[in-house]
């Protein structure tokens, strides 16, 4: 008797078993990785699809405040027709005048309040305070307090860009988004990419940012938007991905745990995530993961450590390779990343 199946979940699983990621790394040197960089490098471009038209950030400082020793701005700014972005943007307030100092774009991931857990700004409401307590989640503000100018944005769909606290009861507005964004040919990833990319023009605006000394960390999907904008923008001198190694058949495959925010349709053909993070080289990067983490599982994202390893030891750049596996949960470990941040944005000052 024929082997019959009716599960989806089978189905994709063994769908998935047959895929053999056309770009995923399998070299060793240096020649290996600039072939290899220069040929993915494009398809994924070709992935993301048009990025939208640009406009004038016509940005506006909305509120400045001073407390905990920074100066606290609310910025709002333009990416593309009809669309436009909140932003908290913290400078040191000892900083010298005329002195420019290197800043850091802070991206947060899932949750209800955006930005604004990242930068620390709590309102005084429990949910909020728990929030950041749980993940450690106000890496925005620590790094502030250790003199880096930091910045960070809403991604669509969150926060301030969340269209009211629960737009589409009982559905991941992520996934509404992309199947709305996919009907007209667009990806949620390339809008938010995008946005952040406006960010980085931003900030190298600003009279107070060095613009050859800007990094970029988040944690989760924070950590999917610094692994994306790293490796298309090197702008981006260091990188800090937070709790985002894992590969494409475990995670989202085996266990879905992935939403609309996180993908483009045919992305594992052409590589898995630690082939993304290893494109960041030879640039430094360095990845924080949880050895007790429940939601990128340590085991699985060991695989996707030692492939971007790998990748940096071919591009010859081992040295700027970073891991800190700390004994914790889901969230910012918060042990190597000033020292990182340290010694890539701010040697030689």
């Amino acid at each position: 008797m024929a082997r019959r199946n009716f599960s989806m979940i089978e189905y994709f699983n063994h769908r998935c078993s047959e895929v053999r990621p056309r770009f995923a790394f399998r070299g060793n040197s240096r020649q290996d990785w600039q072939t290899w960089r220069a040929q993915l490098l494009p398809e994924l471009q070709t992935l993301l699809g048009e990025f939208p038209q640009p406009v004038p950030l016509a940005a506006e400082v909305v509120w400045e405040a001073v407390e905990d020793g920074i100066r606290k701005q609310r910025v709002i700014f333009d990416t593309e027709e009809h669309m436009s972005v909140p932003a908290l943007l913290y400078i040191p307030a000892d900083r010298q005048t005329d002195q420019k100092l290197p800043a850091i774009l802070c991206c947060h991931g899932h949750g209800s309040y955006g930005k604004d857990s990242v930068m620390g700004l709590h309102l005084g409401e429990p949910a909020r305070q728990r929030e950041i307590l749980q993940y450690s989640y106000d890496y925005g503000l620590q790094m502030a307090k250790r003199g880096y100018i930091t910045m960070a944005i809403d991604w669509r769909g969150f926060g301030e860009r969340r269209d009211g606290a629960n737009p589409y009861p009982g559905r991941d507005a992520c996934n509404v988004h992309f199947i709305r964004g996919s009907l007209l040919g667009l990806n949620l990833l390339t809008l938010n990419i995008w946005d952040g990319l406006k960010a980085i023009d931003y900030l190298q605006g600003r009279p107070e940012v060095d613009p050859k000394r800007i990094g970029c960390m988040g944690l989760s999907f924070g950590g999917t938007m610094t692994t994306w904008i790293s490796l298309l923008d090197e702008r981006i001198k260091a990188a800090d991905v937070i709790c985002y190694s894992d590969t494409f058949p475990r995670f989202a495959i085996a266990r879905a745990n992935f939403c609309g925010n996180q993908f483009l349709p045919g992305l594992y053909r052409l590589c898995d995530v630690g082939d993304l993070q290893g494109l960041i080289a030879p640039r430094p990067l360095l990845l924080e993961i949880g050895l007790h983490d429940t939601c990128f599982l340590y085991k699985d994202a060991s695989v996707a450590r030692d492939q971007a390893r790998r990748i940096y030891q071919a591009a010859g750049a081992i040295e700027t390779f970073d891991v800190d596996e700390f004994p914790g949960e889901h969230g910012f470990g918060g042990r190597e990343a000033f020292a990182f941040f340290d010694r890539h944005l701010k040697a030689g000052t």
